[in-house]
């Protein structure tokens, strides 16, 4: 029988010290969560991981064209979007090491005449790809908070179906939506530049295989950021009690199979890591001030860790993501969480 190439079989050492040790490529964006991970300093039990730092668009793209990695971080909306039409070959583990509010990134062309999100209604608005996280995060949020639907908006997508996640996930625009392709010869921030966009929801300048823009437009004074984020973010977030998850951590689903600890000895590992994160913070607080000088504020804060991992201390935040799927007409259906999780992982 051929090898699957979605599912080649595991490596396990067979000889020497590290005889029966699982052997796993991952890949992982650099960020404070996954450094001690990606430097070795954190291994999970019983597996010898080797690393792979990629920025999230060219791994996800990766991940779901080739599935060249065992272990990975992956897209949440294409996750749900692949799984809402069968099995897929990832099982995910709630490990979630970037986060934030993805609406505060948005970006208008003064000359636009755009100030409150009421003024995108009719506007010509970039997005690197429909489908991903962020993106779904910033129309849930002009929906729900502020009225505006995809519907009323003319949506112009940057990435090629051959190398965005929709080209492995079967992207159609949703029914009632307009998307435009940005042709090869161009890209968002020519077309922001130019006049040709009035604003882009989301801006990625970050050299990798699959986003083409490259014009720092943060520094230029005919841009703006549509929100003010000192406001918004507060405000957000003390009425929902979300903060945006993008991504996860997958495993591939034969591997799981086989060997359904590892799902938990990754989790262990990458909790780890943040603890240690956690701590270094702590430790330079203290540096910084006497103990008992420390306030009850910084005390509270120091004790809730907005990125906590696991499925119980984020499920209101996932179940949104999945209904943001499924009502942006991206899935036929809604995607329950147990089908995304490890079993094992859905009681953390």
């Amino acid at each position: 029988m051929a090898e699957d190439p979605m599912n080649p079989p595991p490596r396990v050492a067979s000889r020497g010290r590290n005889a029966g040790q699982l052997e796993l490529s991952i890949a992982l964006s650099e960020n404070e969560n996954t450094r001690a991970i990606l430097d070795g300093r954190i291994a999970p039990d019983a597996i010898k991981l080797h690393p792979t730092a990629l920025h999230p668009s060219e791994m996800f793209w990766r991940q779901l064209k080739f599935a060249e990695f065992d272990v990975s971080e992956m897209s949440m909306s294409s996750l749900a979007i692949a799984t809402s039409k069968g099995p897929t070959p990832w099982v995910m583990i709630p490990v979630f090491t970037t986060r934030e509010f993805f609406h505060l990134r948005a970006l208008v062309r003064v000359a636009s005449g755009i100030k409150t999100p009421a003024d995108l209604k009719g506007k010509r608005v970039g997005v690197p790809e429909y489908q991903q996280t962020a993106a779904i995060w910033g129309r849930g949020v002009l929906q729900h908070e502020f009225g505006v639907h995809p519907r009323d908006i003319e949506w112009h997508m940057e990435r090629t179906p051959e190398t965005s996640h929709g080209g492995s996930t079967g992207f159609k625009p949703p029914e009632g939506v307009t998307v435009q392709r940005i042709p090869l010869s161009t890209n968002i921030g020519e077309m922001m530049v130019k006049g040709e966009l009035d604003a882009t929801l989301l801006y990625l300048t970050h050299a990798n295989l699959v986003d083409r823009s490259r014009i720092d437009l943060s520094k230029d004074d005919r841009f703006r950021l549509l929100f003010d984020r000192k406001v918004e973010g507060p405000r957000y977030y003390q009425k929902t009690g979300i903060y945006q998850i993008n991504h996860g951590m997958v495993i591939r689903r034969s591997i799981h199979e086989r060997y359904p600890w590892a799902a938990l000895n990754i989790y262990s590992a990458f909790a780890e890591a943040r603890a240690d994160v956690l701590r270094a913070r702590d430790n330079a607080l203290h540096r910084h001030y006497e103990p008992g000088l420390i306030g009850d504020d910084v005390r509270k804060a120091l004790a809730t860790d907005p990125m906590v991992y696991g499925v119980k201390a984020n499920r209101h935040v996932l179940e949104t993501i999945t209904q943001y799927v499924h009502e942006q007409g991206l899935s036929q259906r809604r995607v329950a969480l147990e089908e995304l999780f490890a079993p094992s992982t859905m009681d953390l």
